[in-house]
C-alpha cells in the first residue's frame, strides 16, 4: 500500500482491520470504503438513539456518516488495536472482535494476496463487493471481486486455523 510504503504496517489486513474496529463502536452499517491518496474516506449508515421526545414513535432515526481518515489516523488506529490487544489480560480471542473488525480483516488479507495499487469497496446487506486498481505491463486496470454474507463469515471461522498453520515454523 503506497501510504505505508516502507514502513512495516505495509499491509491492507491490518488497516482494514482498524478501520472495521472504528465502525464497530460508532455502529455503522452498509458501510462504503474509498483509499485516497492520504488515507481512506469511509461512510456508513448509523441509528441515532437520541429520543425526540416523550411522545416519539421511532425508536432511531438512520443517518449517513461521511469519515476523512488520514493516514496519520490510520497509525493511530492501529497502534490503538494493538495497545487494546497486547493490555488486555483476559486474553482476547478472535470471537470478541466486533464483526466489521473480524470482516474487514480477512477481506483485507484477500487484498493483500492480490496487491492492488489503491482499493474501493462497499457493503449490501453484509457482502462486499470489491474494486482493486491493478497494475500490469500494460498500464492499469480495475479488478473486481464479491463476497456473500457467508462467505465473509466463512472466511471469519477459518482466519484462526491460517493464523495457527502460518504460526508453525516451515508454514
Amino acid at each position: 500500500m503506497r501510504i505505508y510504503d516502507g514502513s512495516p504496517r505495509q499491509n491492507y489486513q491490518e488497516v482494514l482491520r482498524s478501520i472495521g474496529a472504528f465502525l464497530d463502536q460508532r455502529g455503522m452499517r452498509e458501510v462504503l470504503v474509498v483509499e485516497a491518496p492520504d488515507g481512506f474516506i469511509v461512510q456508513g449508515l448509523v441509528v441515532d438513539t437520541a429520543s425526540t421526545g416523550a411522545w416519539s414513535e421511532h425508536v432511531g432515526q438512520q443517518a449517513k456518516e461521511t469519515f476523512t481518515f488520514l493516514d496519520d489516523d490510520i497509525a493511530r488506529f492501529m497502534e490503538e488495536g494493538q495497545a487494546r490487544r497486547d493490555n488486555d489480560h483476559r486474553a482476547v480471542t478472535w470471537g470478541q472482535a466486533g464483526y466489521y473488525e473480524a470482516a474487514f480483516r480477512v477481506v483485507g488479507r484477500y487484498v493483500d494476496e492480490q496487491k492492488p495499487r489503491d482499493i474501493f469497496f462497499f457493503e449490501q446487506d453484509g457482502a462486499f463487493v470489491l474494486r482493486f486498481l491493478m497494475g500490469s505491463q500494460t498500464g492499469s486496470r480495475h479488478v473486481i471481486a464479491e463476497f456473500m454474507r457467508d462467505e465473509v463469515e466463512a472466511m471469519i471461522a477459518q482466519a484462526p486455523d491460517f493464523r495457527s498453520q502460518k504460526a508453525k515454523p516451515g508454514a
